[in-house]
């Protein structure tokens, strides 16, 4: 399945808008959240280990972001019930969002050829947005590193002020 043909934002661009079932069944849009600064954060896999560490660090930082009045997002390709199992597994105070069809992934532009051992195929390419609270892209971190990540992101979002 080839990658998307949509503009990929860039920083100050408004965020692609977005409508997608949480892991608790119920829609989410991204504009829901005008008002309030959002970390987007794109993992390939709920449950494996580098999505695991990425979002546990964002759950052991979740109080942070939230004095600094930001909401945490984590998205994946995974289905309802897949994000569900993986937020309850490991306590997840944020609203995970399945994008089982990647049309978030595609309009955010992380859905991307990948290769693993010469073997070609689509998914996401770790990466995370941290929108304002106007709906624009301040900062993009591409291709994530999962440990120390969201560390990286509270600096990032202690610059903007």
């Amino acid at each position: 399945m080839p990658a998307s043909k949509a503009k990929i934002p860039k920083e100050g661009d408004p965020a692609p808008a977005v409508r997608l079932e949480t892991d608790s069944g119920e829609f989410l849009r991204l504009s829901d959240l005008h008002g309030k600064n959002v970390v987007l954060f794109f993992y390939p896999k709920a449950g494996t280990s580098g999505c695991t560490t990425e979002a546990c660090e964002f759950r052991d930082a979740a109080g942070k972001f939230a004095a600094a009045g930001t909401v945490i997002l984590g998205i994946s390709p995974d289905r309802v019930a897949a994000q569900s199992r993986f937020k309850e597994k490991y306590g997840f105070p944020y609203a995970l969002l399945a994008d089982p069809e990647h049309k978030a992934a595609d309009a955010f532009g992380v859905w991307k050829e990948k290769s693993l051992y010469g073997r070609k195929y689509m998914g996401i390419e770790r990466t995370t947005f941290l929108i304002g609270p106007d709906g624009r892209i301040a900062k993009i971190f591409a291709k994530v590193k999962p440990a120390g990540h969201a560390a990286e992101v509270l600096e990032a979002l202690a610059a903007l002020k």
